[in-house]
């Protein structure tokens, strides 16, 4: 009897890479911007948009002995598996991103919309996360 099996991770891309800029907007317009999330592995995953614990660091450019804490750090910041029921989209602030989870079969494609909808005057800024299975 022939055994085998390869391993893999999920591969994947996000274009275009963070930061997303709106620019400078008028009161009351709204702008839309997309993020094509790719699967460019073997594997379907699937993806969940959620937004960082409100005590949670912003994220900035870490160096691979931080990188390699990260998923002690992921685990404490990801919200409980019934804060993640079936929403379709996340408000956060004057943004609203959708759709917030899914399924990406090997080579396919998911755009992920994210639109601005200008308020008060100031800036406004804000961050989520994109959890991919199996990274």
């Amino acid at each position: 009897v022939r055994v085998s099996a390869k391993a893999v991770y999920s591969k994947f891309s996000i274009e275009p890479a963070s930061p997303i800029d709106f620019g400078v907007m008028i009161t009351g317009t709204k702008k839309t911007q997309t993020i094509m999330l790719e699967n460019k592995g073997l594997l379907g995953f699937k993806f969940r948009i959620h937004q960082p614990a409100k005590d949670a660091p912003a994220l900035e450019s870490k160096s691979s002995k931080q990188e390699e804490s990260a998923p002690s750090a992921r685990k404490r910041l990801m919200p409980s598996k019934s804060s993640l029921s079936k929403q379709t989209h996340l408000n956060l602030g004057m943004f609203v991103v959708s759709p917030c989870s899914g399924s990406i079969a090997p080579w396919g494609q998911q755009k992920i919309t994210v639109e601005c909808l200008a308020g008060p005057e100031g800036p406004c800024e804000e961050q989520f996360y994109i959890d991919i299975t199996g990274r």
